[in-house]
C-alpha cells in the first residue's frame, strides 16, 4: 500500500470535515448576520438568507454522508442496501413529521381566524397532506417493531 496515498486520503478526508463542519456554518452565521443588517436598512436580504441556507445544507449533507457511509465496512455487500433502508428511516422519522408540522402551520395560517371555513379550502389539503405525512412515518415505526419484535425467530 502506498502510504502517501493514504496521507492524502486522510488529509481530504479532514479537509471535507472540517469545510463542511466548521467553515461553512461560520458562513451560514455570518449570512445570517448580513440578512439582519439589509433587513434593518430595508433592502432585499432574501439573497442572504439563501447563501445561509446552501451553507448549512452543505455542512447536513456532509453529516449525513459520514453517516451513511459508516454503516458497514466497504467491502460488505450490503452496504448499498443498509444505506437505502438507513435513508428511507431517516426521512420516514425525521423528515416527514417536521413536514407534517409545517403544514399544520400552513393550514392555520390558510384558516385564519375571521375566515369562512369550506371544506373546499385550501387548508383541507395542508390537513390532509399532514395526515398522509404522519401516517407513512407511523406505518414504517409499526414495520421496525414488528421486524424487531420477530427477530428471534418464528416459537
Amino acid at each position: 500500500m502506498n502510504l502517501g496515498n493514504m496521507f492524502f486520503d486522510h488529509g481530504m478526508l479532514h479537509l471535507a470535515n472540517w469545510m463542511g463542519n466548521v467553515i461553512m456554518p461560520t458562513l451560514a452565521a455570518a449570512f445570517i448576520i448580513i440578512a439582519i443588517l439589509q433587513f434593518s436598512k430595508g433592502q432585499e436580504f432574501s439573497h442572504s438568507m439563501y447563501g445561509a441556507l446552501a451553507c448549512l445544507l452543505v455542512s447536513g449533507l456532509t453529516r449525513a454522508f459520514e453517516t451513511f457511509a459508516s454503516q458497514a465496512a466497504w467491502n460488505n455487500p450490503d452496504l448499498y442496501w443498509i444505506s437505502i433502508r438507513i435513508l428511507i428511516d431517516w426521512v420516514a422519522n425525521v423528515i416527514l413529521p417536521v413536514y407534517a408540522a409545517a403544514q399544520v402551520a400552513a393550514m392555520a395560517l390558510r384558516l385564519g381566524i375571521f375566515s369562512l371555513v369550506h371544506p373546499t379550502g385550501s387548508w383541507l389539503h395542508h390537513l390532509v397532506t399532514a395526515a398522509l405525512c404522519l401516517m407513512v412515518s407511523g406505518l414504517l415505526r409499526l414495520a421496525e417493531f414488528f421486524v424487531a419484535q420477530g427477530t428471534g425467530g418464528v416459537t
